[in-house]
């Protein structure tokens, strides 16, 4: 039997069902490419018809079609080859205005060093494109930023049990199959948002029954289909009451820690006043709540941290939210994830500090770290400065990642000098620490000349006062 999904695969756009405004914004990139030249970027969950309108679309405005997938071309070489060849050739047939469209599926599937150069690629191929471009892509945030601020977008959003009804019952005229309306619906409410599944449950149950009952559609069970992060964002901030949104958020493939991130970041979007104030207590109690699961292992409290996060939330919001928000993952994995060697650092000075004051280096980074970068921030607590520096015996690198000042200066290098100068006076003395007795203790000659520039000259006191240290742009840890 014929696959159904291709069978009555839309042949225009005026036959996508659901996500009208998504179609028309579609149609007016392809009506005015000549005016824009821009690829457009079509994202949105799977199913939904993200590639059915770029082919419904082509037919629509007569143009010829070049499908490419960004699994099969993971090299440079080949997008370039072939996207690139593609959209610039000018000379074709077919198409009274001589352009053709270039479909590229799964382009979120490019992830630079891993395709070897192939998102790099097809960020200069859209860049200088000849021809008209669409990028499908299921995970809008997987790809490139550079990719993404080079192209117009376009979301399609998971279609309505409303809007998948009329398609089930066309294609059952079709095919002069006999149902209950009940058995649409059950279908559609199945697969709500994913017109593509319910085309395939359609099928499959019609292969076996010869009239379609809603008791048919039950036996089959339901499809194991979690909720997408920003399906569950606009279910907290938008659409669901607290219940719901917490029934929700169990269809999320993600840890209660990464809720707290998601939503930490995205509430201000959404929420203000007094609401979003109410919103960041219960993300407060979430966090605690975490913190004992973190230090007793008890997993079944993670339960109260998701009441929180996704019911708490939700019982913050004061009135109707509407309208679409962009959302984006959380600032925090951004910065965590942006060096290896700002993590490397991160992790020495919290073993240093563990192994001094005798603590996990779990805490050392969760609790002691913020405190000293705050205290320490750009060396302007100088004192401060030299004896966090002295006591954990750090160099240059590490003041500089701890106070997010750039390494190379010379307020950075004399701190280093000045706590060596500390440390070797503390063994003599056999103080028992570096902090004992450093902070009002070097005021004499040895302040003086460690406040001095390596050439000699006193430091600019305005530059001293300011925190302008010339940093190097190196990141810190307060950007952790």
């Amino acid at each position: 039997m014929t696959d159904w999904t291709e069978k009555y695969r839309p042949s225009s756009l005026s036959e996508i069902r659901g996500n009208n405004k998504a179609r028309d914004q579609l149609r007016e990139w392809a009506e005015t490419w000549d005016d824009h030249r821009d690829t457009v970027i079509v994202h949105g969950s799977p199913g939904v018809g993200k590639t059915s309108a770029a082919h419904a679309l082509a037919n629509d405005m007569g143009w010829p079609t070049i499908e490419l997938n960004a699994s099969d071309t993971r090299t440079a070489d080949v997008v370039e080859k072939l996207a690139g060849g593609a959209a610039k050739n000018q000379a074709l047939t077919g198409s009274a205005d001589g352009r053709q469209l270039v479909i590229m599926d799964e382009a979120d599937n490019l992830h630079g060093n891993v395709d070897r150069g192939g998102s790099k690629a097809i960020t200069d191929v859209v860049k200088d494109a000849g021809q008209p471009m669409v990028l499908i892509a299921n995970e809008f945030y997987d790809m490139s930023k550079t990719l993404r601020n080079n192209c117009e977008t376009i979301e399609f959003r998971d279609v309505y049990a409303r809007s998948i009804v009329p398609a089930l019952r066309h294609i059952c005229k079709e095919e002069g199959i006999e149902y209950e309306k009940a058995a649409l619906r059950a279908i559609a409410d199945k697969n709500d948002g994913d017109l593509r599944s319910a085309v395939n449950d359609l099928q499959a149950i019609a292969e076996t029954s010869e009239r379609l009952t809603e008791d048919d559609v039950n036996v089959t069970g339901e499809r194991d289909r979690t909720s997408g992060i920003f399906e569950f964002l606009d279910a907290v901030f938008k659409e669901e009451d607290p219940q719901s949104a917490l029934q929700q958020s169990y269809d999320v493939d993600e840890t209660p820690d990464d809720l707290l991130n998601w939503v930490e970041d995205n509430v201000p979007k959404d929420y203000e006043g007094a609401e979003l104030a109410t919103a960041y207590d219960f993300l407060s109690n979430a966090d605690k709540w975490l913190g004992r699961v973190r230090a007793t292992q008890d997993y079944s409290m993670w339960r109260y941290a998701t009441d929180n996060v996704a019911a708490g939330v939700a019982a913050s919001r004061d009135g109707e939210k509407g309208g679409r928000t962009r959302y984006g993952p959380p600032s925090y994995w951004r910065k965590l994830g942006s060096s290896k060697a700002n993590r490397r650092k991160r992790d020495y000075v919290a073993r240093k500090i563990a192994e001094t004051e005798g603590v996990s280096m779990s805490t050392a980074r969760r609790e002691m770290m913020p405190f000293l970068a705050a205290m320490t921030h750009h060396c302007k607590n100088r004192e401060m400065t030299v004896a966090m520096t002295a006591k954990y015996d750090l160099d240059a690198e590490h003041v500089s990642f701890v106070t997010g000042s750039g390494k190379d200066t010379n307020k950075v290098q004399n701190i280093v000098e000045e706590a060596q100068t500390l440390r070797e006076k503390a063994a003599v003395e056999h103080s028992g620490g570096a902090f004992e007795g450093s902070f009002g203790s070097q005021r004499g000659d040895d302040a003086a000349d460690a406040s001095d520039d390596s050439d000699g000259q006193a430091a600019d006191p305005a530059v001293e006062a300011s925190g302008d240290d010339g940093d190097d742009g190196q990141a810190g840890l307060t950007d952790f």
